[in-house]
């Protein structure tokens, strides 16, 4: 597979070892990440118990936009945990996370308040990634984008590719209801823009394969069994609880 070019970063963090950190704090031995040479393979990596660093912490939970007009994200812009997912649609792991453990988090956290979802385009596999991110982000542009995700993630989806017509044909399925505007939309330099600004952003935290989570600034690589995340933002749950009742607002 292609090696990704890496744009540069005015503000580059150390998102490798804040992952293993994170690790070793959840409680697991390994996680699966899927690496642009290998997309159908994962990597384990052991955790270790090292304390963690809060301040990188609070730094990655910046990156949450938190705008109420975001269309590629669900949840209140309020919700006490903003779980933030770089991912590609040609990755086979973030199909995995997408159909298995994403609707659950959905239904058990973002529903009830709790859980924000914020997706961040991160195409690591070469053309037909950029394609397919630039069509998510045209879907998006009529509040169709979490139908054509799940539409592009589908089982065996990936395996029909990305090309134009294959797009066009996944708005159609996700009710994008004016298709000419979307392929307007998908070659325009906006989807180009706002594609490269979450791609720079992953690169700017040292993140290299898909998928990759930031659960209220604490990383997560891999798709992860659900009960993972489910620790992970309820944990990231008490945690601002208890910055509430210490009189400060949690965020």
């Amino acid at each position: 597979m292609p090696t990704p070019t890496r744009p540069s970063s005015k503000k580059p963090l150390v998102f490798g070892a804040v992952v293993v950190l994170a690790a070793g704090l959840l409680g697991f031995v390994s996680y699966r990440a899927t690496a642009p040479d290998n997309p159908d393979s994962g990597s384990a990596v052991v955790g270790t118990t090292a304390e963690p660093d809060t301040d990188m912490y609070a730094e990655l939970a910046k990156l949450a936009r938190r705008d109420s007009g975001d269309k590629l994200a669900q949840g209140r812009a309020d919700a006490p945990v903003v779980l933030i997912e770089y991912a590609d649609f040609k990755c086979g792991y973030c199909g995995t996370f997408a159909r298995e453990t994403e609707p659950e988090l959905v239904e058990k956290y973002v529903k009830d308040g709790t859980l924000r979802i914020e997706w961040r385009n991160f195409p690591i596999f070469g053309k037909e990634s950029e394609a397919a991110a630039r069509a998510s982000w045209a879907a998006g542009q009529q509040d169709r984008f979490w139908a054509f995700h799940r539409a592009a993630y589908a089982k065996g989806a990936k395996e029909k590719g990305f090309g134009q017509d294959r797009l066009k044909e996944l708005a159609r399925q996700a009710g994008v209801k004016d298709l000419d505007r979307f392929v307007r939309d998908t070659d325009s330099a906006a989807a180009t823009e706002a594609v490269g600004k979450d791609q720079e952003q992953a690169y700017g935290i040292g993140a290299t394969s898909t998928p990759s989570f930031l659960i209220n600034g604490r990383p997560v690589a891999g798709a992860q069994p659900t009960a993972v995340f489910t620790q992970a933002v309820e944990a990231a749950a008490a945690d601002a609880a208890h910055v509430g009742s210490a009189g400060d607002p949690a965020k």
